[in-house]
């Protein structure tokens, strides 16, 4: 187990189908099949946190040394286990791939373990962070938006839109204080020329707001960071005039912040 983070106690288990995922309360839908190879894993509440932790990156080991190795797995986050004794429940390779050479079918009859698991950085490699235009969207104002490839171990917190302006500013980073304050400051004013529009979280990694900007939009965001927070500006327009439902949308920007977690290394 990696050193630095949480390291919680828990109980998981697995699902024999992967498609289940593909219904997961995060809604990424079918593509929650693809993440991280079909390693994703459903979990309580209390680490679901109402969605926010959707796409986030965990790295789990069985605690069965006979059976498993000591590496563990690494999962990312699909859905919502709504609780059958188990913390953690991970698709069937995710799951299959913690057991020693030889062991898996060991595994597989005990169902469920004992298990630790932490909070780990994500990493997409060439992939930069992403937006999917959801099917409910309607021009000209109702616009819902899926974030994908989130990179290191943040949360998305707030999101602003607007209409591109002609000039983009640069990444900044602030203190959480700093952060409401310049929030406050900037909401709904001018910034190079942009009306900023607050999002608001739908469910898990959504977004939509009934106020959208008419254009070709632009987009900010913050993300937590070490024991703060920081403002993420895109600096370039996110969608097109013509932007369809349906679509992905490359932002062009890699997130690699660490949120500290308060824990001392394990």
């Amino acid at each position: 187990m990696a050193s630095g983070g949480c390291v919680h106690p828990a109980r998981a288990g697995y699902l024999s189908s992967l498609s289940v995922f593909s219904a997961g309360a995060c809604g990424y839908g079918p593509m929650a099949l693809g993440f991280n190879g079909g390693y994703v894993a459903a979990a309580t509440s209390t680490l679901y946190r109402g969605g926010v932790a959707c796409g986030a990156c965990f790295q789990v080991r069985c605690k069965n040394m006979k059976i498993c190795h000591s590496e563990g797995v690494k999962v990312i986050l699909t859905d919502l286990n709504e609780g059958n004794g188990t913390e953690l429940i991970l698709s069937r390779p995710a799951f299959m791939a913690m057991a020693q050479h030889g062991m898996a079918k060991e595994l597989k009859k005990l169902g469920t373990v004992d298990v630790e698991y932490m909070r780990i950085p994500c990493e997409f490699g060439n992939k930069n962070l992403s937006i999917r235009v959801e099917e409910k969207s309607q021009k000209p104002n109702y616009l819902a938006i899926k974030f994908l490839y989130q990179g290191g171990q943040t949360d998305i917190v707030a999101v602003d839109i607007a209409k591109v302006s002609l000039s983009l500013s640069l990444n900044l980073s602030f203190s959480l204080n700093l952060l409401r304050a310049f929030k406050c400051l900037v909401s709904g004013s001018q910034v190079g020329s942009a009306h900023w529009q607050s999002m608001s979280r739908v469910k898990g990694p959504m977004w939509s707001t009934y106020r959208a900007p008419t254009g070709p939009l632009q987009i900010r965001l913050v993300v937590t960071g070490g024991y703060d927070g920081k403002w993420v500006w895109v600096r370039k327009e996110t969608l097109t005039v013509d932007w369809t439902t349906g679509s992905i949308y490359d932002l062009g920007v890699q997130i690699s912040d660490i949120a500290e977690d308060g824990c001392s290394s394990s």
